[in-house]
């Protein structure tokens, strides 16, 4: 009998295990109490109470109003509700055309904007990042036209870890009272979701990023924000997503996000302390490797690295070969041979680019996970470099 391959799960940015307590709340929904929540008999209402329980669960989390939650299928469902919702309305109101954002966004919200400025005539400008990813709020406030309808500033960098001033930015937008998104889908269990003290109107998150099922997001809206519905159909979620509410995933991701702030303490101690010793461990045994992101104001579990000469592609086939998961910057582009954009607009050069690697610990991660990566690692950067006709 062969021994079974040891797997080292590094990759909780990408997605996380949904946990055993939200799969048991879950259940019930699928079989039991598998109503719609539409209809008026008892199932019906009983899916109906659930959801609407979740809605407060999560609107108590965010110091948000319950009939400010809606639900939708993901994080980039989320984010395209947000920017195009608002993007219309308020362009239908006759307030403008313009957008404001940062070039280091997740491709849901870049890719969106793009989309808005290529086919649908808005303006769009792209705020810069310090060499950590930082945007400074001073130029989100001169970047502001009388026509600007809209800012999106992500929350905290899914690649680098890096976290943005986002109550200072919001600040800024509601003195001018423009509508302000954030893409959240990385902090969830990780940073305060306090959307008063962020000074948001809009935030993003996703469910499969903090331990909740994939296919399942929020989308917090404060009352009075101008947003036109992306989805049309039925009346559900007031009138702004239609279609037949995912019962069961709603009570999931409602208890994930629960349990996440329950255990918040915790859970970031943990992986803040494997993450500073995973950092440590690679900057000392490698050479020629570099931290990429804020150094000290980042996610607490996010260690990313741009290795000179070496294809950060190879590296993590290495990895993969010793049972360690890892990522390339974003995992929705981990596919791709173009450097991230990210890291480009960081100043990273492109042939560094190309050495990224991304490491993000999770609460089941342990010491001997750490020990282990700093153990393989190290001899694979070693034997890509020999090959490399660059070294």
């Amino acid at each position: 009998m062969s021994e079974k391959k040891r797997i080292v799960y590094m990759d909780h940015a990408a997605t996380t295990p949904v946990d055993p307590r939200v799969v048991e709340a879950m259940l019930p929904y699928f079989t039991e109490k598998f109503g719609n929540a539409s209809s008026i008999y008892s199932l019906g209402r009983e899916a109906r109470q659930a959801i609407e329980e979740a809605r407060r669960t999560v609107a108590e989390i965010l110091h948000a109003k319950p009939e400010e939650i809606i639900f939708t299928s993901c994080g980039s469902e989320s984010d395209n509700l947000a920017i195009r919702g608002v993007a219309f309305a308020q362009r239908h109101r006759g307030k403008g055309n313009h957008i404001i954002t940062s070039p280091i966004e997740h491709h849901a919200v870049g890719h969106t904007v793009e989309q808005l400025e290529k086919y649908f005539g808005f303006e769009v400008t792209y705020v810069p990042v310090d060499k950590y990813g930082v945007v400074d709020p001073d130029d989100v406030g001169r970047a502001i036209r009388d026509d600007t309808i809209l800012i999106t500033i992500m929350y905290a960098n899914n690649e680098v870890g890096t976290i943005e001033p986002i109550a200072e930015i919001g600040k800024i937008a509601r003195k001018k009272g423009i509508p302000f998104h954030t893409d959240a889908v990385q902090a969830a269990g990780a940073l305060s979701l306090n959307v008063d003290e962020l000074n948001v109107d809009l935030m993003s998150l996703s469910g499969h990023k903090f331990y909740a099922p994939k296919g399942i997001g929020i989308l917090y809206v404060r009352k009075g924000t101008p947003l036109l519905p992306m989805q049309t159909g039925g009346g559900h979620e007031q009138n702004r997503r239609a279609g037949t509410e995912n019962v069961p995933y709603i009570v999931g991701i409602a208890t994930a996000l629960k349990i996440a702030y329950e255990e918040f303490e915790s859970n970031n101690s943990h992986v803040k302390r494997l993450r500073d010793k995973l950092i440590q461990g690679i900057l000392e045994r490698i050479p020629d490797v570099y931290l990429t992101g804020h150094p000290t104001n980042r996610l607490p579990n996010n260690a990313s690295f741009v290795f000179k000469n070496a294809e950060g592609e190879s590296i993590l086939l290495g990895l993969d070969l010793k049972g360690v998961c890892a990522s390339s910057g974003s995992a929705c582009t981990s596919g791709s041979l173009e450097p991230s954009h990210v890291l480009l607009a960081m100043g990273i050069p492109p042939e560094d680019a190309h050495g990224s690697v991304r490491l993000t610990l999770g609460r089941d991660n342990t010491e001997e996970d750490v020990d282990y990566v700093l153990e393989v690692l190290p001899p694979i950067v070693q034997r890509l470099r020999a090959m490399s006709p660059f070294s």
